[in-house]
């Protein structure tokens, strides 16, 4: 009989694993499947690779890596870990909504999330430095303050901002907490605070005429699988309703968004291949602290800045990480 004992989610967490299992078997025999709910993220799936080959785990000698996409919708994502776990002895899930999906359909199963918005809040792990049960990993940004340092770059930019529209995705877990955040931010900022909600991609043409109707003066994203899904409408949409927008990944930025403040998702991809080693090695999820990015990167596109009549001032761009021209 195959042993099967154990689960990671890009996204999700682990436990112990015999690392006998390694060297005694001469076929792959460890299924590892990579679960995510954004195309065009095969860098990441290749950095994940990488480091798991230097840390001595290569695919066709003691492991099986096969890697799969699904909508990201809570109940597409749930359907298709479902369907996955009986061939697959390590999940690699990236995203909130799908460590959510994971924690409900794998509890008795090691799980290692990556890109997970408030791991604590939504009761995916009881405390980042003890996680406990069967999950840890790497969270997608420090805390739901960076919210508020998003509101204060478009505030930098647009002194005279009186109005700011917040775009989510229905069913995301990360909602309720970065509103939240949004909320105790704003008033610092002298700012109004507009919410608007998608269900699908499908919906976005429309919820962009319904804010610019509401006379928002900028746009903040809550990143989360579905936005970065969708990066290059949301993009094109922001520069045909004349939105300054500030977001969580630089791919939109890339696609046309203003600016960005997010973490390094190639770095996130390494140190989830760290943590499955360990837990490879025999550690257990519930021991091993859950990381969070130590560095924030600012990206701004200069184009999209020139094409709405923005001038990024020097403070901003002597923070900038990457500037797009």
């Amino acid at each position: 009989m195959q042993r099967r004992d154990f689960i990671i989610v890009l996204g999700g967490a682990a436990a112990a694993w015999p690392t006998a299992a390694l060297t005694q078997q001469s076929s792959p025999q460890i299924r590892i499947c990579q679960l995510s709910p954004w195309e065009g993220t095969e860098h990441l799936a290749r950095a994940f690779e990488k480091r798991l080959q230097e840390l001595g785990y290569v695919s066709g000698k003691n492991v099986r890596l096969r890697n799969v996409f699904v909508v990201p919708q809570p109940k597409a994502i749930e359907d298709k870990i479902t369907e996955i776990l009986p061939d697959t002895d390590v999940l690699v899930v990236w995203s909130t909504v799908a460590s959510v999906a994971a924690k409900k359909l794998a509890q008795s199963i090691p799980i290692v999330f990556l890109s997970v918005g408030v791991p604590v809040d939504i009761g995916l792990v009881a405390s980042l430095n003890r996680p406990g049960g069967n999950m840890t990993g790497v969270t997608f940004e420090a805390a739901t303050e960076t919210y508020g340092l998003r509101l204060q770059m478009l505030k930098e930019i647009l002194p005279n901002i009186k109005k700011v529209a917040i775009l989510e995705a229905k069913g995301d877990p990360n909602v309720v907490h970065a509103v939240t955040a949004l909320e105790k931010a704003a008033p610092s900022f002298g700012v109004e605070l507009a919410q608007f909600e998608a269900k699908s991609s499908a919906d976005l043409p429309a919820l962009f005429e319904e804010i610019k109707q509401s006379k928002a003066d900028g746009l903040i994203i809550i990143a989360g699988a579905f936005t970065l899904l969708n990066s290059k409408q949301i993009a094109l949409l922001t520069q045909q309703h004349h939105l300054p927008s500030c977001h969580g990944f630089r791919d939109t930025v890339v696609a046309g968004g203003l600016i960005s403040l997010g973490p390094d998702m190639v770095q996130m991809a390494i140190e989830g291949a760290n943590y499955v080693d360990k837990i490879m090695r025999g550690a257990k999820p519930a021991d091993l602290p859950v990381e969070q990015p130590t560095k924030m990167e600012v990206v701004i596109n200069l184009k999209a800045a020139k094409t709405l009549g923005l001038e990024i001032p020097a403070t901003i761009l002597g923070r900038a990480d990457e500037v797009i021209e």
